[in-house]
């Protein structure tokens, strides 16, 4: 049953907080969290890059071999493809009609953003270890 003040939303719903792919605010938070985490991220990363525009190669692999540095590039590394995965997902979920080509569909993005960032953190750390 609808509430009385003309929503849509059952009163069992609304006690639960589940909208009606009963997933609740969840996704729409952590599209919001990711956003707002990857501003200062993308900041630092930017500055990173124009800080290492005339460095020689050397001085690049010391810089990603701080832990600092490291930990910074993979939590940027992680909210930025978590970010477009979920963003992929609502396009998909939005768009696509077909039952089995969506499951698919998001299947396919969630292993290709966990593969994506396990390569990228692989990666720094295996630059990190032998240097590039």
């Amino acid at each position: 049953m609808a509430s009385a003040k003309g929503s849509l939303r059952s009163d069992l719903g609304r006690v639960r907080g589940l909208g009606s792919a009963k997933e609740g605010v969840q996704h729409w938070w952590m599209q919001r969290v990711t956003a707002l985490a990857l501003i200062p991220l993308s900041l630092w990363f930017v500055a990173c890059i124009v800080f290492l525009i005339d460095v020689d190669h050397a001085t690049a692999i010391q810089w990603l071999g701080s832990p600092i540095t490291l930990g910074l590039m993979s939590l940027f590394l992680i909210a930025l493809v978590y970010h477009a995965v979920l963003g992929l997902q609502v396009v998909i979920e939005d768009y696509i009609h077909s039952h089995a080509a969506k499951i698919t569909l998001l299947l396919l993005i969630q292993f290709a953003g966990i593969a994506l960032v396990a390569a990228g953190i692989i990666a720094m750390l295996m630059i990190t270890i032998y240097g590039g």
